[in-house]
Formats: C-alpha cells, structure tokens, sequence
C-alpha cells in the first residue's frame, strides 16, 4: 500500500488533494460530497464580510482546453459561513480549508476575525480582488507591498484573538515576477502560499452574434490550459529559496498532473475545474492513479516527490562543479 497522507502547516491530511476555492464550496453538504467521493480536504468559496452581488448571467465558457468563468464572487457573507463551516466542522471527517476576499486591508482583517472565530483549520487568503484603497483599482496580489500589509492585517488579528490558525496566501499569475509577491508575503507571516488564482482575464466571442459570450464581457482563465503555468510558478518559488508549503492548483485533472505539480514542490493539490470535467468522482480517480504511479515507481509515502526536481537539478549542478 501508498501512504498518500500529508501534513500542511500542522494539519493532517489523508491525500494531498483539496476542493479548491470557488467549486461545490457553498454548503457542508457539498463538501462532505468531495469528502465522500476522495477529497483529503476542501476550501470554501472566497467568503466576504458582507453579502456581495457576483455578476449576471452567462458566467461561465468551458470547452476541453480552457474555462473562462465570471462569476464576480457572490456570496452570503460572514454569518452563513459560520453556520455551513461550523456544521462541517461538527461531521469532523477531513480539514476545512476557510478562503476569505476583500477589497481593503481593514476589510481583510475584519472577515479575517469573523472566520476565525469558528475555528476552520486554515485560513486562506485570496488577495486577487481589486485594492479599492489603490487609485487605479489594482489587486492586492499585483503590488508587493499591498500583498505583504494584507497577510499582516490577517496575522495581526488572529494573534490578537491568540489563535494559530495558519494561513495560506492565495497569488495571481497576473504578475511580472511571482517570487517577489511570494517572498513579501512570507516575510510578512505568511505560513503559506496558494498557487495560483486564474489568469487572464480573457475573452470569448459568439461569432454569430459578434458579441463576447460573457455577460461581463471578461473572465477569469482556468482549466487544463494552466497546468504549465502554476508548474512554473510553484517551480520558480522553490528555486528562489522560499520553502514555506504550498497549496499547488490550475489546471490539474489526472494523477500525473498532480505528481508532477508535486514533484516541483507543492504538498496539497487544490482540485477545481477538475470537477466539471471528470466529475466529483475526480478525486477517487486521482488518488487511484497516483497511487498506481507509486506503486510502478516504488514510491512508498508520496512526501518522499515533495520538490524532487530540485533535488536531483542540485545534485546534477554538484556533480558539475566537481
């Protein structure tokens, strides 16, 4: 048999994969489902401090290479996550992962303590929503000075309320360099990272109409497309000598795609469009297949992957030195 348990910022899981922020992740019974059908653990949708309209219909574009989805985060606020999380908490069958967005700092802290108060066991911070303090609207994970104040604020209240709860900083692609955006926010307290939100934004045109399929017009780019991208990116903060753990998410379907993210250093693996294309049964089909790749391999525990491209590249560079 594979051990395909892992451990994140203290947390036990019994697979590395988690239901990513945004899918299935409105009620305790939709993640008990992804529990029941293989998840090791889930995330909520991005919860706000107040109810918060998303945008109108159509939302989302899927075919087989790409999403496109412009859902604008709605949500119910802060009470109604207390309510779903504390019954998910209750059943107690896999750790619960609390995603929170904001528009201001002040905001981030105030939802921050809000979640907090039930306990969740890590707290992730999406920070891809546009600064309504910045002049021109720029997300928080765009400016690495506005992502390190934001992990900040969320670590300064939870240490007021003295609670340990780790928190995970969710970044976008939509970035020049990631490991500059990925260094603020560790040295700001930042227990961890998520990589990566979706890119883009971009569009899609009924050329019939002539017009763009959305009602928003843009959407957010997810599904197997970004696969390589969050590689690189989880690969390119590894490299730079950030070693906090990483949520790895984009683009995953297969058990492969998981190892792989894996193998350049990511410990959970965060499953989203997956979903919409192989069902909520993805995750069974998953471990499956990775526990098939361990067993080919004579892999025995799949933390032994953890960032083994690094290691064997420093063993290749030291063989060259000599």
């Amino acid at each position: 048999m594979v051990n395909l348990s892992v451990e994140f910022c203290g947390v036990k899981f019994k697979n590395p994969l988690v239901l990513a922020s945004g899918i299935l992740g409105i009620t305790a019974s939709s993640w008990r489902n992804a529990v029941k059908h293989g998840a090791g653990g889930v995330t909520t949708k991005s919860l706000w401090l107040h109810e918060h309209k998303g945008h109108r219909n159509p939302v989302i574009i899927a075919n087989e290479h790409y999403m496109l989805n412009a859902v604008g985060v709605p949500d119910a606020g802060t009470q109604k996550a207390q309510e779903e999380i504390g019954k998910f908490l209750k059943w107690g069958e896999a750790p619960i992962i609390a995603n929170i967005i904001a528009g201001s700092v002040h905001d981030f802290g105030e939802t921050a303590e809000e979640i907090a108060q039930i306990k969740p066991d890590i707290l992730e911070v999406n920070i891809s929503c546009p600064n309504v303090e910045d002049e021109f609207g720029k997300p928080f994970a765009c400016v690495a000075g506005d992502a390190a104040r934001v992990t900040k604020e969320v670590k300064n209240r939870l240490a007021k309320m003295k609670l340990k709860i780790p928190v995970s900083v969710k970044l976008s692609p939509n970035v020049e360099d990631i490991t500059e955006i990925a260094k603020a926010v560790a040295d700001a307290g930042a227990d961890a990272l998520t990589v990566m939100n979706s890119a883009g934004p971009g569009m899609a045109i009924n050329i019939e109409t002539r017009m763009p399929i959305l009602a928003n017009k843009v959407g957010g780019l997810t599904g197997p497309a970004l696969k390589p991208l969050a590689v690189k990116l989880i690969y390119d903060i590894r490299r730079a000598g950030i070693k906090i753990p990483i949520i790895g998410t984009g683009g995953i379907l297969t058990g492969r795609d998981a190892i792989e993210m894996m193998m350049v250093g990511a410990t959970l693996i965060g499953i989203g469009t997956g979903v919409h294309y192989r069902g909520v049964e993805i995750f069974k089909k998953i471990t499956d297949e990775m526990e098939e790749w361990c067993q080919e391999n004579k892999v025995k525990k799949i933390t032994d992957i953890i960032g083994s491209v690094h290691v064997i590249a420093s063993a290749a560079k030291r063989s060259e030195a000599i």
